[in-house]
């Protein structure tokens, strides 16, 4: 039975004397009729409540409770409309819950329930405050579009939110706009809250990666006091935020070409209280009228941020120079003593633990990161990559300001994994006039 809206109405019950109570147990259990997802009521008049399965209970069972079970007894049927779980349902996973609830209102519905459609049910999701965002990979047998749109509300129901959203793949677009389909709601708006930092966007619009919180605690950690940062790819404020309400940067120009994105990201600037020390450039920001500015720039793109290379050496200082966070998704491969990847099939691929390489300056010098005995937790293609990488902005580096620059490989940061054999990891690339380095 369902309220409108697709909300439970609530659990049909058979009720009698408490004396009768555990013969018409014994009874339901047999007859497989119990409700064991559920606890068995104390009704005001003293009289107990047992949930049944279904929205009715057929008159031939309550024939032979009457007659033949528990002779005498009183037994009628009625509604718990808000009925408590047992301890039995409050012991499963919210997997096992849903898929208990949804089986018992489909078979309810005369459809019969099958391991095709088990196996169709979501194992994992991301939860948005009463918002849950379920994988593109659930709900697809062609079974659920009759059971549409009351199938939702069960669901909802069952997971203990109010909101229900599915996601699709990221669409090409080039502003990575999310397939995200609103199934049940008005508006898909959520608020999400990492390191201290307020994040409002609407999901079927923006994307949200729960597995970038390493980098996200990282760039908070990192000495920015005073200094002006460009943030090539600034989406609704991943790491702008971090860098102003943390790191305390002076200043961040934050770069973004999504629409929705860039609302978020004021939204957001503001709801932290650091309005004041950031300047939106919304558009394309190979188009951006700036330069010899920034002691810091982020390249947060994946699968690659190779694009925004010149601009982030154009943006860097003339006099100083400054350090890249350039972002990339790598391709390896799996070798004995190298820490597993996080699973590709969860919710959010997790992120690793701290790896890094470090090289120091030295006596005025730069020491030659290609002669650093590799840590044995770096993978080999992360460093090949960052090499490569050192290599290409040292020559567009000469190329944007007219003279010799040096670079050094500071720091090599895993994320997560992105897909099997694919590694998201950030390369922060210190840049620095020849001048400054003797």
């Amino acid at each position: 039975m369902e309220k409108e809206g697709g909300k439970p109405a609530g659990v049909v019950a058979v009720v009698t004397e408490p004396r009768f109570t555990q013969r018409y147990k014994e009874y339901l259990e047999k007859e497989k009729l119990l409700d064991t997802q559920h606890r068995v009521e104390k009704m005001p008049d003293g009289t107990v409540a047992l949930p049944v399965l279904g929205e009715a209970l057929p008159e031939q069972h309550l024939r032979e409770l009457r007659n033949r079970v528990a002779p005498g007894s009183t037994c009628t049927l009625t509604q718990l409309l808000d009925p408590v779980r047992s301890k039995k349902a409050q012991g499963c996973s919210p997997a096992q819950r849903l898929c208990l609830e949804v089986s018992r209102w489909v078979e309810a519905r005369g459809v019969t329930w099958s391991a095709e459609l088990e196996a169709d049910l979501p194992r994992s999701w991301q939860r948005h405050g009463n918002l849950l965002l379920l994988s593109e990979d659930c709900f697809q047998a062609k079974q659920w579009k009759n059971l549409e749109p009351e199938l939702w509300g069960i669901v909802a129901s069952a997971l203990g939110v109010q909101r229900l959203a599915k996601r699709g793949r990221v669409s090409p677009d080039g502003t990575r706009t999310p397939a995200v389909t609103l199934l049940l709601g008005d508006d898909g708006w959520v608020e999400h809250v990492d390191n201290g930092i307020r994040y409002k966007f609407d999901v079927t619009q923006c994307m949200f990666s729960f597995g970038n919180i390493t980098e996200k605690l990282r760039v908070a950690s990192l000495p920015c006091t005073g200094q002006v940062l460009v943030d090539l790819y600034a989406g609704i404020g991943y790491f702008t935020l971090p860098f102003l309400v943390h790191a305390g940067a002076a200043f961040v120009h934050a770069c973004e070409w999504n629409p929705h994105a860039a609302v978020a990201l004021k939204n957001n600037l503001e709801i932290n209280g650091v309005a004041d020390r950031c300047q939106i450039h919304f558009g394309d920001n190979r188009k951006l009228k700036l330069s010899d500015i920034a002691d810091r720039v982020n390249l947060g793109l994946i699968p690659s941020s190779e694009e925004g290379w010149p601009i982030a050496c154009r943006m860097l200082r003339k006099d100083a120079g400054g350090i890249l966070h350039i972002h990339q998704n790598v391709e390896s491969f799996p070798r004995r003593n190298l820490q597993p990847l996080g699973n590709s099939e969860m919710e959010e691929h997790r992120p690793y633990p701290q790896q890094i390489i470090n090289n120091q300056w030295e006596n005025g010098a730069i020491r030659d990161s290609r002669r650093k005995v590799l840590s044995a937790s770096i993978k080999p293609e992360w460093h090949r990559w960052a090499e490569s990488a050192e290599t290409r902005i040292v020559t567009l580096l000469q190329q944007v300001h007219g003279k010799p620059w040096k670079t050094q490989i500071l720091h090599i940061q895993p994320v997560k994994s992105y897909a099997p054999h694919v590694d998201h990891i950030v390369l922060d690339l210190e840049c620095r006039p020849c001048s400054l380095v003797g």
